[in-house]
């Protein structure tokens, strides 16, 4: 792959926290005179400045939908009717991790607050490690759409290029020659997969705070597994935990999808600057209130990428500024309706695994 000269190489975060260096603050010797340039004036636009007041809006709405859903199941008992109350807190607990997400990047609350929200939206809620979780996003939003270290890329059954293909086991490559349509179904398993990645890393010993983030994911198991199956009969428990769990990981596929697939892929040691780094991996969806609502802003995915730090209230008033800035330098800025983003996403799937399909397992695919 012909990578082009950087000016040079973006921040690699610490295990700590999402983005050690915030390359907002960073010198220009260090992300790039470009970014450097572009930092300046969304500084100065006051979008990199802390709201935390402005979450609490967030937060009680995000609190009031997930005890909706906690009256409705106590309220409903043993009926088939739960299934639609587990549909109704698996896209709760979706929206609960936009929480933990925003609490990792330090774009709510600094500090203890932050990790006390990502703790709390993470393990307590989801069940997911909050630790893993953090170490994990670092290294994508250092490297996106980087095959060889980008982990975003690594764990998924899906391929990017034809040169990961010959890793895959026998059930992965059936997947890989239908993965334009299989990559969706197959969105059912993320909360679940979530989760088991999840306590590996705990059993593993890969997690900073492991008493802590153990015992909250316990707590959920504990209370989360003990009210489905005292309220309902183990076929219906059994059949709620599923939808929950298929409906959670669906909305999280869909959200996540759109963000890098489709756009350019990269392989080996990082030559881009930060800004181009982000930019030329990263597509938006284009906004309006209700999408801005169902992506939580991930919808402002170059903006996120820019400025990880930056609230999300804020990305909206960064979007003008960072389309007008990409345009004065010739970068190429990738913004789409809903529907086209997953169009695209399905037509990349489909053309990176064409020569699966016709048997060819040695093929490199273009960069995108």
């Amino acid at each position: 792959m012909q990578a082009r000269q950087s000016l040079s190489e973006g921040p690699v975060t610490p295990r700590s926290g999402l983005v050690g260096i915030d390359p907002a603050r960073a010198s220009a010797g260090d992300v790039g005179h470009h970014f450097a340039e572009l930092a300046k004036e969304v500084r100065a636009a006051g979008l990199l400045d802390l709201a935390p007041r402005r979450y609490y809006l967030r937060l009680a709405l995000n609190a009031g939908l997930f005890a909706a859903g906690l009256a409705a199941f106590f309220l409903v008992g043993d009926s088939w009717w739960q299934l639609a109350v587990a549909a109704w807190l698996g896209l709760s607990c979706a929206q609960s991790a936009f929480m933990w997400h925003d609490a990792g990047h330090k774009a709510m609350f600094r500090g203890t607050w932050a990790t006390a929200m990502g703790l709390i939206h993470a393990n307590l809620l989801n069940g997911v490690s909050y630790g893993w979780w953090v170490n994990h996003h670092n290294r994508h939003h250092s490297f996106p759409n980087n095959i060889d270290l980008d982990p975003d890329i690594g764990r998924r059954t899906a391929i990017f290029t034809m040169s990961q293909y010959a890793r895959r086991t026998r059930w992965q490559r059936f997947v890989v020659r239908h993965q334009h349509v299989l990559f969706f179904v197959l969105l059912v398993l993320e909360g679940y997969k979530m989760r088991r990645t999840s306590l590996i890393a705990l059993f593993r010993s890969q997690l900073r705070r492991p008493v802590v983030e153990g015992l909250l994911i316990l707590a959920n198991m504990t209370i989360y597994l003990g009210a489905v199956f005292l309220v309902l009969s183990p076929v219906r428990a059994i059949a709620f935990l599923i939808v929950q769990h298929m409906v959670l990981g669906v909305y999280f596929g869909l959200i996540f999808a759109p963000n890098h697939k489709g756009m350019e892929v990269r392989d080996g040691a990082e030559s881009l600057d930060w800004l181009e780094r982000q930019v030329l991996t990263s597509r938006n969806i284009r906004p309006s209130p209700l999408v801005d609502f169902l992506y939580g802003g991930l919808n402002y995915q170059v903006e996120h990428h820019l400025f990880p730090t930056m609230p999300r209230m804020n990305l909206p008033h960064c979007r003008p500024i960072v389309q007008e800035f990409c345009t004065r330098r010739g970068i190429p800025y990738r913004e789409v309706g809903l529907i086209e983003s997953y169009q695209e996403v399905a037509s990349f799937l489909h053309e990176v695994s064409e020569p699966a399909r016709r048997g060819m397992t040695t093929v490199t695919t273009p960069t995108v």
